[in-house]
């Protein structure tokens, strides 16, 4: 395969996850308080990041909230969607980065999915506590962590079954179509 036949096949498949980190959110929020606990958007950002690398995942995980925002009016562009494009830009970097570093790709999926995950929401909570702050917003401890964590809960557990799960799978097929020379 030619590098700008692999650049193009990238650059299609990140804007098909820009659409789904679009829609997605639709489907979910129709019940706004169980859509918020299941993190639409970061499942095909995240996606990005292992499927297209690093820079793409980057991309991808910046524009999808701030899109999200500007199109549909939902999340708020301030101060919650660019905390989020500054999260979900973190996922689809470090998901790249370390799942392209790592040996064992079946266990380095969980390695670089929980790993994304955490340094993702740190990257929201920093961002987020100098947007709040910034804004005259209170913005506390317990705040990050009921946010991050504890109303997250069902996103996190989706994230941890589904994603590695369509990794491997999308991975072993990427690898069946070179052995057969397609």
């Amino acid at each position: 395969m030619n590098l700008n036949k692999i650049n193009s096949k990238k650059l299609v498949l990140s804007g098909l996850f820009i659409a789904i980190g679009l829609i997605l959110p639709s489907i979910t929020m129709q019940i706004p308080s169980i859509g918020n606990m299941l993190c639409p958007m970061h499942i095909p950002v995240i996606l990005a990041g292992f499927i297209c690398g690093a820079p793409y995942g980057l991309v991808v995980g910046f524009v999808v909230p701030l899109l999200r925002s500007v199109t549909f009016g939902a999340p708020p562009l301030m101060p919650i969607a660019t905390a989020m494009a500054f999260e979900l830009a973190t996922y689809g970097l470090v998901s790249g980065i370390m799942y392209s570093r790592v040996k064992d790709k079946k266990i380095g999926v969980y390695i670089s999915l929980i790993t994304a995950m955490i340094l993702g929401r740190a990257v929201w909570g920093v961002v987020s506590y100098g947007l709040f702050t910034a804004l005259g917003n209170q913005f506390t401890w317990q705040i990050f962590m009921m946010q991050a964590f504890v109303n997250a809960i069902p996103g996190i557990i989706i994230q941890l079954v589904f994603i590695p799960i369509l990794v491997i799978k999308i991975k072993a097929s990427e690898a069946r179509r070179i052995s057969y020379g397609r």
